[in-house]
Order: structure tokens, then C-alpha cells, then sequence
């Protein structure tokens, strides 16, 4: 294993503020954080490039009320590190009022200058975000009621 250096250290503390106070304005940062051809991988999204990245995060802008991210834990060794974070945010199609919460994580590799080259994010789709949709909410509760079912 492993241990980080005072660079990586202070490359993830500047990454993880950059997350919990993104907003359309401070995308334009993206290359500060990530290498030109960094690839990224969500359970909906498989992107390499920052212009590609930053289609993610415009996107989700547009789509949902008060998008944020507050990490809440980091494991570093060497030139990878693993955030632990909520995502919380109203979905601007369904319930304006109800703030979401979504927990998950993200596995980030460094290139030697503290920018990221590999991004994915794990989080249960089904858990974190389908049982909360109105209509497949009911669904997917029955669902997973179902297969729990001895």
C-alpha cells in the first residue's frame, strides 16, 4: 500500500472543494481538475475527454433544482484516492419541494501533476435514485420487496 504524498493530499483537498461548490460557473475549471483525455464513468454516463465531462455536469445543471455534492469521507493511497459523498438535489421534473439525497462514491486516479485521469462513481441507480421517481418508485420498492421475499 501505498502512502499519499503532501501533493496528492493538497490535489484532492482543492478537487473536493471544486465538487462541493460546483456550479455552471466554476465548470469552465474543468481542465485545472482534469487531464484532456480523462475518462469518466457513471452508471448512466462513459466519457473520455473534459469537453465530454463537462456535458455531464452541464447536463445535470439543467436537468435538476440545487445540484451539490458534500464529500463526507476520502481514502488516499498514492496516486488514487476514493470519495465518499451524498449528492443532494430537487428533481426539477417531479417534486420541486423534497431535497433528494443520494449516497455513492467516486474511485479517482491521478496523473502525476494531481489532475484526474480515471473517474467512476458507484451508486446503487435503483436504490439511490429509481425508488424515489414517482411512478417507478412504486416499482421498484415492489420489486425489491419481491425478491426479498423467502
Amino acid at each position: 500500500m501505498q502512502t499519499e504524498s503532501p501533493d496528492t493530499r493538497a490535489a484532492i483537498d482543492r478537487l473536493c472543494v471544486w465538487f462541493e461548490s460546483l456550479s455552471p460557473a466554476s465548470l469552465g475549471r474543468l481542465g485545472e481538475f482534469y487531464t484532456p483525455q480523462a475518462r469518466f464513468k457513471d452508471p448512466f454516463n462513459e466519457v473520455v475527454g473534459v469537453s465530454a465531462i463537462e456535458h455531464i455536469f452541464e447536463h445535470m445543471f439543467e436537468s435538476l433544482h440545487e445540484p451539490r455534492f458534500v464529500v463526507t469521507d476520502r481514502v488516499v493511497d498514492g496516486a488514487q484516492c476514493f470519495l465518499v459523498w451524498e449528492f443532494r438535489f430537487r428533481f426539477k421534473r417531479f417534486d420541486t419541494v423534497t431535497t433528494q439525497v443520494v449516497r455513492g462514491g467516486s474511485h479517482l486516479r491521478l496523473a502525476p501533476d494531481g489532475r484526474v485521469t480515471d473517474h467512476r462513481d458507484y451508486w446503487d441507480a435503483a436504490e439511490e435514485l429509481y425508488e424515489k421517481l414517482p411512478v417507478l418508485g412504486g416499482l421498484m420498492r415492489w420489486l425489491k420487496k419481491r425478491a426479498n421475499e423467502r
